[in-house]
């Protein structure tokens, strides 16, 4: 899973804040859950860089753990950038990719959001299977030989 060279914006002058967003990226990809929960909160408080990068990681191919991570800064993002978060997690209910949709649903739930009913998964009905008797015709019959 390549990161990709994102393009630099106006707000990312620093070559020193370019070089922390690029570590704190691959820090989000760590196999330490502690290392990528570390970075994501780091993320949640650079503004729209940091949205950017965890709005990519999301939805982006990368394993479950470091989707987790990246919906786990999104919760955490403070002031203004608060509502987009928000967005960036209702626009991953409608996902294809259902592990992205259920990281987003879970983390609404946990933001005490309500869910529509559309996005919640489909509960499947059990088929009772009963044990039905086999017919004595269709067994074969057992002879007990008398010496």
């Amino acid at each position: 899973m390549e990161s990709g060279k994102r393009k630099i914006s106006g707000r990312e002058k620093d070559e020193a804040s370019i070089q922390l967003l690029e570590k704190l990226q691959e820090q989000l990809r760590s196999s330490n859950a502690s290392i990528r929960r570390r970075a994501a909160f780091n993320l949640s408080w650079m503004q729209e860089d940091g949205l950017d990068i965890l709005k990519g990681i999301l939805f982006g191919d990368y394993q479950v753990t470091t989707k987790n991570a990246a919906a786990y800064g999104l919760r955490k993002m403070q002031g203004r950038m608060k509502k987009m978060a928000l967005e960036v997690l209702k626009q991953g209910l409608t996902q294809h990719n259902s592990a992205t949709a259920e990281i987003c649903r879970n983390a609404l739930q946990l933001l005490g959001h309500k869910i529509p009913a559309e996005y919640l998964p489909k509960k499947r009905v059990a088929k009772k299977s009963r044990i039905r008797e086999i017919p004595r015709k269709t067994r074969p019959r057992r002879t007990i030989g008398t010496r």
